[in-house]
């Protein structure tokens, strides 16, 4: 039987690589790390990566794994989950890595300018009904350039044909440079040894979604800044399905 939630909550209180904001205390609690992270918790100036909706923190600790010169923060407010991340990094003795638990939705309250190099969107809720809560939505792209470098890179890693659809749509109507994209990543020919690698890194979520027979999908694209954004004004398809272990939808269903 896996550990319960309120120990894990405990444990978590006292992990040196957690930090919690939840969003209803946030707004009253000052953040000083902001601009800092590389000062006051990595010790170094190595580039910061996001992973924004980290769940178990899989992603986060393998690209930290793999990378030990790059700073890894996984976010999520889901903090039953992100406590399995959080403490495999510590047993795995990963400095690189370290974990946020907020709502996204005030990320840029955590990170200054020009702090992160990339963000990866491993496998969010396509939010089907509401653009505004799209992780690759505008309004997030938005408030991703307050705290992005000029250009920085957004990787998008999904299973939803709706969210790739829109997100590419997103992409193409403002003119963001793509740097890959596929609608199934596993039968993609021609990726080098490293990018194979690095997308290969599955989640547990992620294996059920292969199970399932679904396409692996991914958008990698640059986030410039002095660029107006505008939401693409088109009717997507819905998924037939929400999420695991959610209730089913028709396909004929259209979404802007």
């Amino acid at each position: 039987m896996s550990k319960g939630k309120l120990a894990k909550f405990a444990d978590m209180a006292t992990y040196a690589n957690v930090f919690q904001y939840p969003y209803s205390v946030v707004s009253d609690v000052p953040f000083t790390m902001r601009g800092r992270w590389c000062d006051d918790y990595f010790g170094n100036q190595n580039p910061i990566v996001l992973e924004l909706g980290c769940g178990k923190g899989e992603y986060t600790v393998e690209l930290a794994r793999r990378y030990p010169q790059t700073n890894f923060v996984g976010v999520d407010i889901k903090g039953a989950r992100m406590w399995t991340g959080a403490t495999e990094a510590l047993q795995s003795g990963l400095r690189n890595v370290a974990f946020l638990r907020t709502n996204i939705e005030i990320i840029d309250r955590f990170f200054g300018p020009d702090e992160v190099q990339e963000l990866w969107l491993t496998f969010s809720d396509p939010q089907m009904k509401n653009p505004r809560k799209r992780l690759t939505s505008t309004y997030f792209m938005e408030r991703y350039r307050r705290f992005l470098v000029d250009g920085g890179t957004v990787h998008l890693k999904t299973d939803s044909t709706f969210l790739f659809t829109y997100t590419s749509c997103m992409v193409r109507e403002n003119h963001l440079p793509v740097l890959m994209c596929t609608d199934d990543l596993y039968h993609t020919d021609g990726l080098d040894d490293e990018t194979r690698d690095i997308l290969g890194i599955r989640t547990y979520y992620e294996q059920m979604w292969i199970d399932r027979g679904l396409n692996i999908k991914y958008l990698k694209w640059q986030l410039p800044h002095g660029v107006s954004l505008v939401e693409p004004d088109v009717e997507i398809p819905t998924d037939d399905y929400r999420s695991y272990r959610r209730d089913r939808r028709s396909p004929i269903e259209k979404r802007r």
